[in-house]
């Protein structure tokens, strides 16, 4: 089989196993182990979107949680001014890439170079941070909503069928519209990196000198694919809303905007199915870490185990010292390894 065919039969792989377990999950899983099964869906669309910026546009952003703490905060506020969801999910996605696509305007068309790119947009997302925790007295709303401060908004208004707002999304509901989301833009992001567009910002990620002596702009396909990275962050910042019915600052936190990029490298750059693979791995090993933490233990052992950001520390260290390309692309060179030597011996036994 050629790579065009195993290309194909991994995408027809990913569908099925992503249809399976978005159509039988509920009938099987009780509804606590369906609520973490969303928000590993809803996270998986953040990792996404630094997939793409990074992963294919060679753009190292710490800012997506700025994204996407945007995206929940804007649905939010608009949610309890306007009381219907349609508009307050589109803002949850328009506002976010239209920031974006200031910020990279500034940033690419005055040709800062990768390292500061990263520095600026873990600024923004600290001012962002600082700026939203600060405003938990009474004055500070936009219209009906209050937005707490470090206490955040609570009690937001969950998603509704498009101008309908007597049919809510219930629990079970919010799963599906996750999974769903996930595989959509999982395959959406597959077509359009498989088109002209995607073909030139990965050449601009390997050579950008030589894709702009080609007569391409780097900065317009930069900040393109930045705006789309903000605005799927956004997207999923207005799902992580409706999931918690909450949110606070804590989103726009360093913790937070660490874990995305935590996220791509353990599963790999440069893939899309890395990042889903990394951030549901990782989530799901936190929450067994935090649910088995031994109870009044003293000794150093259970400190150690009881201490979850250390332990992934440590995971982090070991993927980038020992497998530095990601789980899911070392993984496939050894399969490809595993194959060539499987033809070179039915070659010789042919012989």
């Amino acid at each position: 089989m050629n790579g065009r065919g195993l290309t194909l039969l991994g995408l027809a792989v990913v569908g099925i196993i992503g249809l399976a377990c978005m159509l039988l999950t509920p009938r099987f899983v009780e509804l606590d182990t369906m609520l973490d099964l969303t928000v590993y869906m809803i996270m998986a669309i953040l990792a996404l979107s630094l997939a793409l910026i990074w992963g294919y546009g060679g753009i190292l952003c710490f800012g997506q949680s700025a994204f996407f703490g945007l995206g929940a905060y804007t649905y939010a506020i608009a949610m309890f001014n306007i009381g219907e969801s349609t508009i307050p999910f589109l803002l949850a996605i328009l506002l976010p890439a239209a920031f974006a696509a200031l910020l990279g305007y500034f940033m690419f068309y005055g040709r800062i170079s990768d390292v500061y790119l990263g520095v600026i947009t873990l600024t923004v997302t600290l001012i962002l941070f600082n700026t939203v925790n600060s405003t938990a007295g009474p004055e500070f709303h936009i219209g009906a909503a209050r937005l707490g401060g470090f206490n955040g908004i609570p009690g937001i208004p969950p998603l509704n069928f498009p101008f309908n707002s007597s049919t809510v999304i219930n629990l079970e509901g919010m799963f599906y519209l996750s999974t769903a989301a996930l595989l959509a833009t999982y395959f959406g992001l597959r077509l359009l990196l498989a088109t002209p567009f995607g073909r030139i910002i990965v050449g601009i990620r390997e050579n950008e000198r030589r894709a702009e002596l080609l007569g391409y702009d780097p900065r317009a396909y930069k900040l393109a694919t930045f705006i789309i990275g903000g605005a799927l962050a956004g997207f999923a910042g207005c799902l992580f809303a409706n999931w918690g019915n909450f949110v606070s600052p804590t989103i726009f936190g360093l913790a937070q905007s660490a874990q995305i990029v935590i996220w791509v490298l353990v599963g790999g750059r440069g893939t899309l199915i890395g990042p889903i693979v990394g951030c549901v791995g990782i989530q799901w090993l936190s929450a067994a870490l935090g649910s088995n933490q031994p109870s009044g233990g003293s000794d150093l052992w259970s400190k150690i185990f009881a201490n979850v950001p250390l332990i992934l520390g440590v995971i982090l260290i070991a993927f980038v010292l020992l497998v530095p390309k990601g789980l899911i692309p070392t993984l496939a060179n050894i399969g490809a390894s595993l194959l060539r030597r499987r033809r070179n011996q039915r070659g010789f036994e042919s012989q």
